[in-house]
């Protein structure tokens, strides 16, 4: 499974995560997205989608660790990726296989799944 993670550039962004290297993916409350932060496995890759004015994906990444001995607050750890062109929300709502997505259908929700066709689409562009 690919994963699209969202994050506020001012408190955390794909810039402080390239500085980094690595950080713990947290913060995390919403039920759902706690959820979806238990099933990530090592090596599954994982978009950076920045919020607020920007509101669009602008890097990946990959799951280094996960720790979910606490289920309410797993502890994921993650790995830069690379940079990639922008795609705004206003595109990936205009694209046919976001039709369904959590992305577009449950906006508040920090971390979506992705099919493979979707990442994809996100990271070639």
């Amino acid at each position: 499974m690919d994963y699209l993670l969202k994050t506020e550039p001012a408190s955390y962004s794909f810039s402080d995560l390239k500085r980094d290297g690595e950080t713990i993916w947290d913060g995390v409350t919403n039920p759902a997205a706690v959820k979806h932060l238990r099933e990530m496995r090592p090596k599954e890759r994982l978009v950076i989608y920045h919020t607020g004015e920007e509101r669009s994906v602008v890097g990946t990444a990959t799951v280094v660790t996960v720790d979910a001995r606490n289920p309410k607050v797993p502890v994921v750890r993650i790995r830069v990726g690379k940079a990639v062109s922008p795609t705004t929300l206003a595109e990936v709502k205009e694209e046919r296989r976001f039709r369904d997505s959590p992305l577009v259908r449950q906006g508040r929700l920090s971390i979506v799944p992705l099919t493979e066709e979707q990442y994809e689409w996100l990271t070639n562009r």
